[in-house]
Order: C-alpha cells, then structure tokens, then sequence
C-alpha cells in the first residue's frame, strides 16, 4: 500500500524514538511504500529545526527511505478537499497526487473526524489506525 506522511508524523518520527518511528519501519519492513512531497517536509523540517533540531539527522535519514514527490499537487480543489482547512488541502491533494491509497496524520482538530473514512479515495488514519488496518 502506498502511504502518505503528513508532517506531524514525520516531526513525530524524527524527534522521538517512539511508537511512530517503530511504525513507519514496520511499514517499510511489510513492503508499503511511504511517501511525502516538497509541502510537508518543509513543515516538518521547520518544526524541528525550532524544536528538536538534534533530530534533523534522523529526519534526513528518514526521508532517504520514501518516495519523495519533487514538487506539490496541482492546487486544484475538488469539493472533498474544500471541506478541510486551507493550510490541510495541500496535503490530501498530494496524496491523492501521489496515489496513495492512505493518509496518516495525528492532526485531529483538522483531520480526525475522517479517520478510517475515505477522502477522495484516501483513507484517513492516524497512526494508531492505521497500524490496527495494516498491521495487527
């Protein structure tokens, strides 16, 4: 399965060697393959490098073993996409984009009412779903 990471997940796995880092390697080590665009590693390097900038090595680790989009989606909005907050569109149409056919976020305010339902044929997870879909 091809999985998208938005950038709470990848500041999560690069700051703390915890149940998110476990779960992308257990991902990877299951075949799936994960992936991010230019959007939300920009984000995520961002946050880091304001909270956690020891973790910045870890995170380029991390990014050498996903799929990286060079750019972002087109920015085109289909009315699924509208019904999440301007700065969340680009990362569904990036997923979407990138066909992947999962999105985990730990973004709840924005994100959480669509967990384990599909947007624009994405299915929405956090990680811990997303582990009890593809995992257990």
């Amino acid at each position: 399965m091809r999985v998208f990471l938005d950038a709470n997940v990848l500041f999560s796995a690069a700051k703390s060697d915890g149940a998110v880092r476990r779960l992308l390697a257990l991902l990877l080590a299951e075949g799936h393959v994960l992936c991010a665009d230019s959007y939300v590693v920009a984000e995520a390097r961002r946050n880091l490098q304001t909270k956690g900038r020891a973790s910045l090595d870890v995170f380029d680790g991390l990014l050498e073993r996903l799929e990286l989009s060079e750019g972002q989606a087109p920015s085109g909005a289909t009315p699924p996409v509208l019904v999440l907050p301007e700065k969340d569109r680009p990362v569904l149409r990036a997923a979407v984009w990138m066909r992947c056919q999962a999105l985990v976020t730990g973004d709840k305010a924005h994100f959480g009412r669509f967990y384990s339902r599909a947007l624009e044929a994405v299915a929405i997870h956090s990680p811990r779903s997303l582990a009890e879909a593809l995992l257990i």
